[in-house]
Protein backbone atom coordinates (compact mmCIF):
# COMPACT_ATOMS: atom_id res chain seq x y z
CA UNK A 1 0.00 0.00 0.00
CA UNK A 2 1.68 2.87 -0.98
CA UNK A 3 2.10 6.22 1.06
CA UNK A 4 -0.48 9.33 1.88
CA UNK A 5 -0.19 12.35 0.06
CA UNK A 6 0.59 13.89 3.48
CA UNK A 7 3.20 11.05 4.32
CA UNK A 8 4.83 11.51 1.31
CA UNK A 9 5.62 15.60 2.14
CA UNK A 10 5.70 15.30 5.72
CA UNK A 11 7.94 12.73 7.07
CA UNK A 12 6.73 10.59 9.91
CA UNK A 13 7.92 12.16 12.98
CA UNK A 14 7.11 10.07 15.94
CA UNK A 15 5.08 7.18 16.73
CA UNK A 16 1.81 8.49 19.31
CA UNK A 17 0.95 6.63 22.52
CA UNK A 18 4.13 6.37 23.71
CA UNK A 19 4.32 6.85 27.61
CA UNK A 20 6.43 9.10 29.25
CA UNK A 21 8.02 8.33 32.14
CA UNK A 22 9.36 11.53 34.62
CA UNK A 23 11.75 10.49 36.41
CA UNK A 24 13.36 12.33 39.56
CA UNK A 25 16.73 11.45 38.83
CA UNK A 26 18.33 11.65 35.59
CA UNK A 27 18.77 7.80 34.66
CA UNK A 28 15.69 6.43 36.36
CA UNK A 29 14.34 4.80 33.00
CA UNK A 30 14.44 1.58 34.34
CA UNK A 31 11.31 -0.11 33.14
CA UNK A 32 11.25 -3.82 31.75
CA UNK A 33 11.24 -2.42 28.21
CA UNK A 34 13.74 0.60 28.31
CA UNK A 35 16.53 -2.07 30.33
CA UNK A 36 16.25 -4.91 27.89
CA UNK A 37 18.75 -3.15 25.05
CA UNK A 38 20.48 -2.36 27.86
CA UNK A 39 21.22 -6.13 28.81
CA UNK A 40 21.68 -6.61 25.92
CA UNK A 41 24.67 -3.57 25.74
CA UNK A 42 25.95 -5.07 29.30
CA UNK A 43 26.36 -8.37 28.11
CA UNK A 44 27.89 -7.99 25.05
CA UNK A 45 30.63 -5.24 27.44
CA UNK A 46 30.58 -8.38 30.02
CA UNK A 47 31.96 -10.87 27.59
CA UNK A 48 34.49 -8.76 26.09
CA UNK A 49 36.13 -7.71 29.95
CA UNK A 50 36.37 -11.77 30.47
CA UNK A 51 37.71 -12.65 27.40
CA UNK A 52 39.88 -9.72 27.70
CA UNK A 53 40.83 -11.03 30.97
CA UNK A 54 41.04 -14.46 29.88
CA UNK A 55 43.76 -13.58 27.10
CA UNK A 56 45.61 -11.39 29.66
CA UNK A 57 46.19 -13.71 32.32
CA UNK A 58 47.12 -16.67 29.96
CA UNK A 59 49.58 -15.23 27.23
CA UNK A 60 51.17 -13.66 31.07
CA UNK A 61 51.68 -16.86 31.87
CA UNK A 62 52.82 -18.23 29.08
CA UNK A 63 55.91 -15.51 28.98
CA UNK A 64 56.39 -16.58 32.66
CA UNK A 65 56.69 -19.92 32.33
CA UNK A 66 59.32 -19.33 29.92
CA UNK A 67 61.53 -18.58 32.89
CA UNK A 68 60.48 -21.44 34.99
CA UNK A 69 57.27 -19.69 37.38
CA UNK A 70 54.48 -21.44 37.32
CA UNK A 71 51.14 -21.04 38.76
CA UNK A 72 51.04 -17.33 39.45
CA UNK A 73 47.89 -16.88 37.26
CA UNK A 74 44.54 -19.01 38.32
CA UNK A 75 43.40 -21.42 35.56
CA UNK A 76 41.71 -20.64 32.44
CA UNK A 77 38.66 -22.07 33.48
CA UNK A 78 38.73 -20.75 37.41
CA UNK A 79 38.36 -17.88 35.44
CA UNK A 80 35.52 -18.19 33.09
CA UNK A 81 34.15 -19.70 36.23
CA UNK A 82 34.77 -16.62 37.69
CA UNK A 83 33.59 -14.29 35.53
CA UNK A 84 30.10 -16.08 35.17
CA UNK A 85 29.30 -15.89 38.35
CA UNK A 86 30.24 -12.07 38.46
CA UNK A 87 28.00 -11.50 35.75
CA UNK A 88 24.51 -11.63 37.08
CA UNK A 89 26.21 -9.45 39.99
CA UNK A 90 27.17 -7.39 37.25
CA UNK A 91 23.97 -7.14 35.75
CA UNK A 92 21.99 -6.61 38.90
CA UNK A 93 24.34 -3.95 39.98
CA UNK A 94 24.12 -1.86 36.69
CA UNK A 95 20.30 -1.84 37.25
CA UNK A 96 20.84 -0.77 40.83
CA UNK A 97 23.15 2.42 39.53
CA UNK A 98 20.69 3.38 37.18
CA UNK A 99 17.47 2.89 39.75
CA UNK A 100 19.69 5.04 41.76
CA UNK A 101 20.26 7.87 39.25
CA UNK A 102 22.90 10.51 39.87
CA UNK A 103 20.16 13.00 41.37
CA UNK A 104 20.87 14.35 43.68
CA UNK A 105 24.13 14.01 43.78
CA UNK A 106 25.25 14.34 47.45
CA UNK A 107 22.84 10.99 47.86
CA UNK A 108 23.52 9.57 44.91
CA UNK A 109 27.28 9.34 44.75
CA UNK A 110 27.68 7.14 48.00
CA UNK A 111 25.18 4.77 46.92
CA UNK A 112 26.91 4.33 43.54
CA UNK A 113 30.51 4.04 45.05
CA UNK A 114 28.74 1.26 47.47
CA UNK A 115 27.34 -0.67 44.91
CA UNK A 116 30.54 -0.47 42.49
CA UNK A 117 32.83 -1.65 46.04
CA UNK A 118 30.45 -4.47 46.71
CA UNK A 119 30.62 -5.62 43.29
CA UNK A 120 34.07 -5.61 43.07
CA UNK A 121 34.81 -7.18 46.51
CA UNK A 122 33.22 -9.96 45.08
CA UNK A 123 35.38 -10.48 42.30
CA UNK A 124 38.26 -12.27 44.51
CA UNK A 125 35.77 -14.71 46.45
CA UNK A 126 34.32 -15.24 42.93
CA UNK A 127 38.28 -16.46 41.30
CA UNK A 128 38.68 -18.63 44.49
CA UNK A 129 35.11 -20.05 43.91
CA UNK A 130 36.07 -20.56 40.44
CA UNK A 131 39.62 -22.20 41.26
CA UNK A 132 37.91 -24.42 43.76
CA UNK A 133 35.79 -26.00 40.91
CA UNK A 134 38.19 -26.10 38.64
CA UNK A 135 40.49 -28.51 40.79
CA UNK A 136 37.62 -30.54 41.45
CA UNK A 137 37.92 -31.40 37.34
CA UNK A 138 42.15 -32.47 37.67
CA UNK A 139 40.79 -35.35 40.44
CA UNK A 140 42.36 -35.98 43.94
CA UNK A 141 45.96 -34.33 43.02
CA UNK A 142 44.16 -30.97 41.82
CA UNK A 143 41.98 -30.74 44.59
CA UNK A 144 45.00 -31.42 47.12
CA UNK A 145 46.92 -28.80 46.11
CA UNK A 146 44.56 -26.23 45.99
CA UNK A 147 43.74 -27.34 49.87
CA UNK A 148 47.68 -26.55 50.11
CA UNK A 149 47.47 -23.45 48.42
CA UNK A 150 44.59 -22.03 50.54
CA UNK A 151 46.57 -23.60 53.61
CA UNK A 152 49.50 -21.82 52.98
CA UNK A 153 47.70 -18.53 51.78
CA UNK A 154 44.90 -18.71 54.68
CA UNK A 155 46.86 -20.93 57.17
CA UNK A 156 48.36 -17.73 58.99
CA UNK A 157 48.15 -14.17 59.52
CA UNK A 158 51.87 -13.65 57.75
CA UNK A 159 50.38 -15.62 54.54
CA UNK A 160 47.03 -13.94 53.97
CA UNK A 161 48.74 -10.50 54.97
CA UNK A 162 51.30 -11.21 52.15
CA UNK A 163 49.34 -13.36 49.50
CA UNK A 164 45.60 -12.60 49.83
CA UNK A 165 45.09 -9.29 50.88
CA UNK A 166 47.41 -7.26 48.10
CA UNK A 167 45.89 -9.78 45.82
CA UNK A 168 42.14 -9.06 46.69
CA UNK A 169 43.25 -4.93 46.62
CA UNK A 170 44.77 -5.42 43.08
CA UNK A 171 41.46 -7.65 42.05
CA UNK A 172 38.89 -4.76 43.67
CA UNK A 173 41.33 -1.91 42.27
CA UNK A 174 40.87 -3.84 38.36
CA UNK A 175 37.49 -4.72 38.56
CA UNK A 176 36.24 -1.12 39.73
CA UNK A 177 37.96 0.23 36.68
CA UNK A 178 35.61 -2.24 35.03
CA UNK A 179 32.48 -1.46 36.59
CA UNK A 180 33.46 2.35 36.16
CA UNK A 181 33.71 1.13 32.08
CA UNK A 182 30.60 -0.53 32.29
CA UNK A 183 28.87 2.39 34.20
CA UNK A 184 30.01 4.59 32.08
CA UNK A 185 28.84 2.77 29.02
CA UNK A 186 25.24 2.25 30.23
CA UNK A 187 25.02 5.11 31.48
CA UNK A 188 25.71 7.08 28.21
CA UNK A 189 23.37 4.80 26.49
CA UNK A 190 20.47 5.50 28.67
CA UNK A 191 21.22 9.10 28.13
CA UNK A 192 20.63 8.50 24.52
CA UNK A 193 17.53 6.78 25.09
CA UNK A 194 16.35 9.58 26.97
CA UNK A 195 17.48 12.33 24.46
CA UNK A 196 16.19 9.85 21.49
CA UNK A 197 12.45 9.85 22.96
CA UNK A 198 12.61 13.32 24.24
CA UNK A 199 13.39 14.41 20.06
CA UNK A 200 10.64 11.90 19.37
CA UNK A 201 8.30 13.51 21.85
CA UNK A 202 9.31 16.78 20.61
CA UNK A 203 8.56 15.98 16.81
CA UNK A 204 5.15 14.11 17.95
CA UNK A 205 4.01 17.81 19.80
CA UNK A 206 5.21 19.64 16.50
CA UNK A 207 3.24 17.67 14.32
CA UNK A 208 -0.16 18.16 16.70
CA UNK A 209 1.08 21.23 16.20
CA UNK A 210 0.81 21.98 13.18
CA UNK A 211 -2.23 19.33 12.87
CA UNK A 212 -3.81 21.77 15.11
CA UNK A 213 -2.59 24.91 13.16
CA UNK A 214 -4.08 23.28 10.07
CA UNK A 215 -7.30 22.38 11.54
CA UNK A 216 -7.91 25.79 12.45
CA UNK A 217 -6.73 27.02 9.27
CA UNK A 218 -9.49 25.44 7.69
CA UNK A 219 -12.23 25.85 10.52
CA UNK A 220 -11.60 29.92 9.49
CA UNK A 221 -13.09 29.06 6.30
CA UNK A 222 -16.52 27.44 6.83
CA UNK A 223 -18.26 30.45 8.79
CA UNK A 224 -16.37 32.98 6.01
CA UNK A 225 -18.48 30.99 3.51
CA UNK A 226 -21.43 30.27 5.36
CA UNK A 227 -21.96 33.57 5.90
CA UNK A 228 -21.91 34.74 1.98
CA UNK A 229 -23.83 32.16 0.67
CA UNK A 230 -26.16 32.79 3.19
CA UNK A 231 -26.12 36.45 2.21
CA UNK A 232 -26.68 35.38 -0.98
CA UNK A 233 -30.25 33.10 -0.86
CA UNK A 234 -31.52 36.12 1.09
CA UNK A 235 -31.50 38.01 -1.81
CA UNK A 236 -33.57 35.77 -3.63
CA UNK A 237 -36.33 35.10 -0.79
CA UNK A 238 -38.22 38.59 -1.65
CA UNK A 239 -38.63 38.46 -5.30
CA UNK A 240 -37.80 34.51 -6.26
CA UNK A 241 -38.48 31.84 -3.38
CA UNK A 242 -38.16 28.68 -5.86
CA UNK A 243 -34.83 29.53 -6.44
CA UNK A 244 -34.04 30.68 -2.84
CA UNK A 245 -35.52 27.22 -2.44
CA UNK A 246 -33.70 25.51 -4.75
CA UNK A 247 -30.68 26.94 -3.35
CA UNK A 248 -31.53 26.10 0.11
CA UNK A 249 -31.17 22.62 -1.10
CA UNK A 250 -27.85 22.94 -3.14
CA UNK A 251 -25.93 25.05 -0.16
CA UNK A 252 -27.28 21.60 2.29
CA UNK A 253 -24.60 19.63 -0.49
CA UNK A 254 -22.36 22.39 0.20
CA UNK A 255 -22.48 22.70 4.07
CA UNK A 256 -22.05 18.56 4.27
CA UNK A 257 -19.34 18.47 1.38
CA UNK A 258 -17.51 21.27 3.43
CA UNK A 259 -17.57 19.92 6.60
CA UNK A 260 -16.32 16.49 5.50
CA UNK A 261 -13.41 18.34 3.66
CA UNK A 262 -12.93 20.20 6.67
CA UNK A 263 -11.86 17.10 8.51
CA UNK A 264 -9.47 16.09 6.31
CA UNK A 265 -6.00 17.29 5.20
CA UNK A 266 -6.11 16.32 1.75
CA UNK A 267 -8.95 15.57 -1.17
CA UNK A 268 -8.83 14.71 -4.71
CA UNK A 269 -8.59 17.48 -7.41
CA UNK A 270 -11.31 16.92 -8.48
CA UNK A 271 -13.51 16.23 -5.64
CA UNK A 272 -11.90 19.86 -5.07
CA UNK A 273 -13.25 21.31 -8.61
CA UNK A 274 -16.84 20.06 -8.10
CA UNK A 275 -16.73 21.66 -4.64
CA UNK A 276 -15.99 24.89 -6.14
CA UNK A 277 -18.19 24.19 -9.15
CA UNK A 278 -21.37 23.52 -6.78
CA UNK A 279 -20.69 27.09 -4.62
CA UNK A 280 -20.22 28.67 -7.89
CA UNK A 281 -23.07 27.65 -9.52
CA UNK A 282 -24.89 29.01 -6.12
CA UNK A 283 -23.49 32.44 -7.19
CA UNK A 284 -24.30 32.18 -10.41
CA UNK A 285 -27.96 32.08 -9.64
CA UNK A 286 -28.04 35.12 -7.83
CA UNK A 287 -25.78 36.67 -10.79
CA UNK A 288 -27.64 34.66 -13.82
CA UNK A 289 -26.85 37.84 -15.82
CA UNK A 290 -23.40 38.84 -15.16
CA UNK A 291 -21.84 36.06 -13.67
CA UNK A 292 -19.94 33.30 -16.14
CA UNK A 293 -18.39 30.28 -15.00
CA UNK A 294 -15.67 28.19 -16.77
CA UNK A 295 -14.42 24.72 -14.53
CA UNK A 296 -12.86 22.22 -16.23
CA UNK A 297 -13.98 18.89 -16.46
CA UNK A 298 -13.47 16.01 -14.15
CA UNK A 299 -12.14 13.97 -17.02
CA UNK A 300 -9.84 16.76 -18.26
CA UNK A 301 -7.60 17.02 -15.00
CA UNK A 302 -4.86 15.18 -13.74
CA UNK A 303 -5.62 12.41 -11.09
CA UNK A 304 -3.91 14.10 -8.22
CA UNK A 305 -4.49 15.33 -4.40
CA UNK A 306 -4.67 18.47 -2.95
CA UNK A 307 -5.08 20.49 0.42
CA UNK A 308 -8.41 19.90 1.52
CA UNK A 309 -10.66 23.41 0.61
CA UNK A 310 -7.34 25.50 -0.90
CA UNK A 311 -9.56 26.34 -4.20
CA UNK A 312 -12.52 27.82 -2.30
CA UNK A 313 -11.24 30.91 -0.58
CA UNK A 314 -9.60 31.56 -4.14
CA UNK A 315 -12.94 31.45 -6.13
CA UNK A 316 -14.71 33.05 -3.23
CA UNK A 317 -12.42 36.14 -3.60
CA UNK A 318 -13.08 35.59 -7.39
CA UNK A 319 -16.49 36.32 -6.84
CA UNK A 320 -16.41 39.14 -4.45
CA UNK A 321 -13.51 40.80 -6.20
CA UNK A 322 -14.86 40.80 -9.56
CA UNK A 323 -18.68 41.59 -9.00
CA UNK A 324 -17.61 44.47 -6.94
CA UNK A 325 -17.11 47.76 -7.93
CA UNK A 326 -18.98 47.96 -11.60
CA UNK A 327 -22.49 46.50 -13.18
CA UNK A 328 -20.56 44.46 -15.83
CA UNK A 329 -20.23 41.18 -16.99
CA UNK A 330 -17.73 38.98 -14.78
CA UNK A 331 -16.23 35.30 -15.99
CA UNK A 332 -14.38 33.13 -13.21
CA UNK A 333 -12.13 30.45 -14.75
CA UNK A 334 -11.10 28.03 -13.19
CA UNK A 335 -7.54 26.03 -14.67
CA UNK A 336 -5.80 22.68 -13.17
CA UNK A 337 -2.74 21.70 -15.19
CA UNK A 338 0.63 19.51 -14.75
CA UNK A 339 4.00 21.00 -15.18
CA UNK A 340 6.60 18.29 -14.75
CA UNK A 341 6.32 17.14 -11.15
CA UNK A 342 4.79 20.62 -10.48
CA UNK A 343 0.51 21.18 -10.26
CA UNK A 344 -0.47 24.31 -10.97
CA UNK A 345 -3.67 25.77 -10.06
CA UNK A 346 -5.07 28.94 -11.59
CA UNK A 347 -7.98 31.17 -10.19
CA UNK A 348 -8.99 34.52 -13.17
CA UNK A 349 -11.82 36.85 -12.73
CA UNK A 350 -12.59 39.51 -14.63
CA UNK A 351 -12.32 43.20 -12.64
CA UNK A 352 -13.53 46.72 -13.50
CA UNK A 353 -10.76 48.90 -15.30
CA UNK A 354 -8.39 50.80 -12.97
CA UNK A 355 -9.88 49.19 -9.72
CA UNK A 356 -7.64 49.47 -6.99
CA UNK A 357 -6.50 45.54 -5.98
CA UNK A 358 -6.68 46.70 -2.47
CA UNK A 359 -5.15 44.23 0.39
CA UNK A 360 -5.22 40.61 0.64
CA UNK A 361 -7.97 39.01 2.61
CA UNK A 362 -8.51 36.66 5.47
CA UNK A 363 -9.31 34.22 2.72
CA UNK A 364 -5.85 34.74 0.88
CA UNK A 365 -4.15 34.93 3.33
CA UNK A 366 -5.43 31.25 5.00
CA UNK A 367 -4.47 29.96 1.79
CA UNK A 368 -0.83 31.31 1.43
CA UNK A 369 -0.46 30.01 5.54
CA UNK A 370 -1.75 26.57 4.89
CA UNK A 371 0.57 26.09 1.85
CA UNK A 372 3.47 27.44 3.76
CA UNK A 373 2.19 24.93 6.93
CA UNK A 374 1.91 22.06 4.64
CA UNK A 375 4.70 22.29 2.02
CA UNK A 376 7.56 24.87 3.25
CA UNK A 377 9.01 26.42 0.27
CA UNK A 378 8.06 23.54 -1.92
CA UNK A 379 5.05 25.94 -3.00
CA UNK A 380 4.65 29.39 -3.85
CA UNK A 381 1.17 31.36 -4.11
CA UNK A 382 0.74 34.59 -5.49
CA UNK A 383 -2.20 36.45 -6.00
CA UNK A 384 -2.60 40.53 -8.04
CA UNK A 385 -3.85 41.98 -11.81
CA UNK A 386 -2.71 40.17 -14.52
CA UNK A 387 -3.34 43.30 -16.83
CA UNK A 388 -5.55 45.94 -16.40
CA UNK A 389 -9.17 43.94 -16.37
CA UNK A 390 -7.73 40.50 -14.76
CA UNK A 391 -7.38 39.37 -11.82
CA UNK A 392 -5.11 35.72 -11.37
CA UNK A 393 -4.38 33.76 -8.09
CA UNK A 394 -2.05 31.09 -8.75
CA UNK A 395 -0.67 28.19 -6.78
CA UNK A 396 2.24 26.01 -7.72
CA UNK A 397 2.72 23.17 -5.61
CA UNK A 398 4.51 19.45 -5.59
CA UNK A 399 2.32 16.75 -7.56
CA UNK A 400 0.91 14.19 -5.12
CA UNK A 401 -0.42 11.31 -6.92
CA UNK A 402 -3.14 9.23 -6.66
CA UNK A 403 -2.74 6.43 -4.72
CA UNK A 404 -4.75 3.48 -1.90
CA UNK A 405 -4.79 4.45 1.33
CA UNK A 406 -4.31 8.78 1.13
CA UNK A 407 -6.36 10.57 3.46
CA UNK A 408 -9.89 12.05 1.56
CA UNK A 409 -10.78 8.48 0.19
CA UNK A 410 -14.35 7.91 -1.43
CA UNK A 411 -16.06 10.63 1.56
CA UNK A 412 -15.95 13.16 -0.78
CA UNK A 413 -17.76 11.62 -3.72
CA UNK A 414 -20.70 12.48 -4.93
CA UNK A 415 -23.40 9.08 -3.41
CA UNK A 416 -23.84 7.85 -7.18
CA UNK A 417 -19.62 7.94 -7.78
CA UNK A 418 -18.78 5.97 -4.63
CA UNK A 419 -17.85 2.73 -5.36
CA UNK A 420 -19.38 -0.40 -3.61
Amino acid sequence: MSASPLERVTPALATPGRRESVPAAAGARTSHGSFRPLFGVLTAFWIYVALSNLMYAISMQASLSVQNIHNVFAPWDARVIQHLVLYPLFILSMRGALRTGWQPLWRALPLQLLCALGFAVLASPALVFGEYLSSLNHGESGARMWHHSMEKEWGSWSGFVAHVVPMWLASITGFLVTYGFGLALVTGFAFYQRLRDSQLRLASAERALTQAHLAALRMQLSPHTLFNLLHTIRGQISWDPPAAQAMVVQLGDLLRRLLNAGEREFSRLTDELQFVTLYLELQQRRFADRLTIRVPLREDVARAWVPSLILQPLVENAVVHGLAGHEGPVTIRVEAYVSGERLVLRVLNTIAPGKPTGRIGIGLANVRERLEVQFGAAATFSAGPADDNLWLAEIHMPLLRDGPGAPGGEALLPEGDRRA
